[in-house]
């Protein structure tokens, strides 16, 4: 497993959760002053120079419930409130859209050319303030410092980390069946077509040297497929025009996106979150999450009047069927720590956490269940 693979996984899926956070603020009229507080919020937590400094350790990937806490923190640092349906949806939608960018990636390295397009779109949403600015250009050298004097074979075991972290789901993205490049059980269906990585030829050819390096024959075979030549390599500069489209913002304001979960009976899951007890364990495990990075208790102020609620869903009440629908073995309900371990090798995480920014208002109405961590697991 690569030790250098929480940066990019970390970068990549928090420009995607911007982009879809963009898309719903403009779909649900969001004031532009609110909208724009949100979006800075967040960037501002994201760059966190001490969290940064952490994340940027050679390391082992997180866990993919610890992963989703920290973005459960994230999404939350500002006004904005997500309840636990639309937060399910939302790193759904992060997940897949960056699973599907590490699988057409024309070859391991342009990874890092996905994650600037993410940094660079991330800094366009940040264009107006100077001091975040200034956060986004020092993750630009951190990236450029560390990646790009790594190997063809070292940005191949990043790559074969983060499929292996994304094996296991196979979320249905409306954008992405509708497109027609993933099939009805959440499978992508990757491209015989289009250009070849870069610095590779068309396939097609067979040469036979000799042992002195004299070609002899020429073998023509089909290569199954309708390859053009590479186009020309991306900039891994701070600034300068990445070429891939990968990464790139694929949502607007028209083009709504659903998440589907297939082979799940919603009637039977709904019987089956209603009259099933609650975990008892289930506020001790994230007391002790709490407790481990930092103390993500946060108190809820009298006057919420400028916060807001943004739902995923076309309705509330959509959003309510999709929390009792939710399969089993997609919720993040539940948190496992190991308490020992975790403690031992993520202390110094768990402190820059507690220094997260904390919202300014957090509405305490019983529909906002993604409030703060705990408020949003007594919600089940």
């Amino acid at each position: 497993m690569s030790s250098r693979t929480l940066p990019l996984l970390f970068i990549n899926l928090g420009g995607e959760m911007l982009y879809i956070l963009d898309q719903r603020l403009r779909a649900q009229n969001i004031p532009a002053d609110k909208a724009k507080k949100v979006m800075n919020d967040i960037i501002t937590t994201m760059f966190h120079k001490k969290f940064l400094e952490e994340l940027f350790k050679p390391q082992e990937l997180y866990s993919k419930k610890t992963l989703r806490t920290v973005f459960d923190r994230l999404a939350h640092a500002s006004i904005m409130r997500l309840n636990q349906a639309s937060m399910d949806k939302l790193y759904d939608l992060m997940t897949m859209a960056f699973k599907y960018q590490v699988l057409l990636c024309p070859r391991p390295k342009d990874l890092l050319l996905v994650s600037f397009n993410h940094m660079d779109a991330i800094k366009d949403f940040a264009r107006e303030s100077p001091s975040i600015l200034a956060q986004v250009d020092e993750t630009y050298q951190q990236l450029i410092e560390m990646y790009t004097p790594l190997s063809s074979g070292d940005f191949q075991l990043i790559r074969q980390t983060l499929l292996i972290f994304f094996q296991d789901m196979h979320i249905r993205v409306s954008i992405f069946l509708k497109d027609k490049v993933q099939n009805s059980n959440g499978r992508f269906v990757l491209p015989t077509t289009g250009p070849v990585p870069h610095g590779t030829q068309v396939p097609g050819l067979i040469r036979i040297f000799s042992c002195t390096g004299e070609e002899l024959t020429r073998l023509q075979f089909n290569n199954g497929g309708n390859y053009t030549g590479a186009l020309r390599e991306g900039s891994f500069d701070l600034c300068g025009e990445r070429i891939t489209k990968l990464g790139t913002n694929m949502y607007s304001v028209s083009r709504p996106v659903e998440t589907h979960m297939s082979g799940t009976s919603k009637n039977s899951a709904q019987h089956k979150k209603v009259n099933s007890a609650p975990n008892p364990l289930a506020k001790e495990e994230l007391n002790l999450l709490a407790m481990l990075m930092g103390g993500l208790e946060v108190d809820k102020p009298g006057n919420t009047d400028s916060g807001f609620r943004v739902n995923l869903f076309a309705t509330d009440e959509e959003e309510e069927e999709a929390l009792l629908s939710r399969p089993d073995e997609l919720s993040y309900g539940i948190i496992n720590i190991q308490a020992t371990q975790d403690q031992q090798t993520n202390a110094e995480l768990a402190k820059i956490m507690g220094e997260f920014p904390q919202g300014e208002d957090h509405p305490s109405s019983a529909s906002s269940k993604g409030d703060d961590l705990l408020a949003m697991m007594d919600g089940l």
